[in-house]
């Protein structure tokens, strides 16, 4: 083997195992990707049960219903479609009604959403980007202008 031919296959060797690396990379981030939807998208999304997605909206005044344990139970809406939840844990100290919230989980088989986390604002002013942006859009949320 001359002295360019080993180079050569040095060379490639390392392309490979770059190229092994990256695809091992990509194939772990998308096993744990959670896609954002608002409950008026789920409709034309079809997600089927199992799959995990981000929940985002605000909490639908006078869901909220307190069961056995910390088990609670709401609904996440963006005024145009809701979309029961349900969150057996212990709530951010702001979680109220018609506040925003980014809950994390799957669809159970009976069709109900079951939240394994519960993100809320963390003051009177923000609103999570994501739920922000969704709600713009449908034209229901404007910025408050304090």
């Amino acid at each position: 083997m001359t002295r360019k031919q080993k180079r050569m296959s040095v060379i490639l060797a390392g392309l490979g195992f770059l190229a092994a690396a990256a695809g091992l990379t990509f194939y772990a981030l998308g096993q744990k990707a959670s896609y954002f939807y608002m409950p008026a998208d789920l409709a034309a999304a079809s997600v089927p049960p199992g799959q995990r997605i981000r929940l985002g909206g605000l909490v639908e005044k006078g869901t909220i219903v307190r069961g056995q344990g910390a088990t609670v139970a709401f609904s996440v809406t963006d005024k145009q479609k809701s979309v029961k939840v349900t969150y057996t844990g212990i709530l951010p100290d702001l979680f109220r009604e018609e506040q925003g919230v980014i809950t994390e989980g799957a669809f159970g088989p009976d069709g109900v959403f079951v939240a394994d986390s519960v993100l809320a604002k963390h003051d009177e002013r923000y609103m999570p980007k994501e739920v922000a942006d969704g709600l713009k859009a449908k034209g229901v949320w404007q910025e408050s202008t304090n």
